[in-house]
């Protein structure tokens, strides 16, 4: 009876270490991650989900070392797109709050003097990140066509069938966010989300282009 409750007792010990382990890791894991604009809000687990940097930057550990969080870049958007991450102190954009509207001189990176923005001759060449859809939510089926009225680029469509739906052609796509904003404006449920997908691993301007759900 008392070894049989001893080994209760341990298992019982361990399982509680284990579970402290796991939130630890999970806090630092949080900590670690961009935040969004809510500062009580971490961004999900993962570079590059919630959030964009923006247009120009450089491949994240570059961005990383050459941005001084000096705030030019916020205060040459005229929409005021890009805000500082409560959380670092970096330029992000929120894509569902305020996406990035392609400026034709791209004012952002021209105020960048660190070089953690580089040139880009045609704003429909920024790659800030890709449109996902999720079928599941949009009401493209019920005739919403709000974000595809509203893509700068062209890279949203609607495949005419019995049961139509919203595609995003990938070569297109600069990651803007205005279908995202767009969305979240007419919709209970946001169906399409920008992710920039950027890791350290990205050359500067590289089309990461993250795996899209078949839609």
């Amino acid at each position: 009876m008392g070894e049989e409750f001893g080994e209760d007792r341990r298992l019982f010990l361990k399982q509680c270490v284990s579970s402290a382990g796991k939130t630890v890791s999970e806090y630092y894991r949080a900590a670690e991650s961009p935040s969004t604009p809510d500062s009580s809000k971490k961004a999900p687990t993962g570079i590059g989900i919630g959030w964009l940097r923006p247009p120009g930057a450089v491949e994240e550990e570059l961005f990383l070392e050459r941005c001084t969080k000096c705030a030019d870049c916020l205060h040459a958007c005229p929409f005021a797109s890009i805000q500082k991450d409560p959380a670092t102190g970096y330029p992000i954009i929120v894509a569902k709050e305020m996406p990035c509207y392609l400026c034709a001189e791209l004012p952002c990176i021209a105020a960048c003097s660190t070089k953690a923005l580089l040139p880009i001759a045609d704003p429909t060449k920024v790659r800030m990140g890709l449109a996902v859809v999720s079928r599941d939510d949009c009401t493209a089926g019920q005739g919403c066509q709000s974000c595809v009225a509203r893509c700068p680029v062209e890279a949203l469509s609607i495949v005419e069938c019995d049961d139509p739906y919203l595609v995003v052609e990938q070569g297109k796509c600069v990651g803007c966010g205005i279908c995202e904003e767009t969305c979240s404006t007419v919709n209970d449920q946001i169906a399409i989300t920008v992710i920039s997908g950027r890791t350290s691993k990205n050359p500067p301007h590289s089309d990461p282009r993250p795996a899209a759900r078949p839609t």
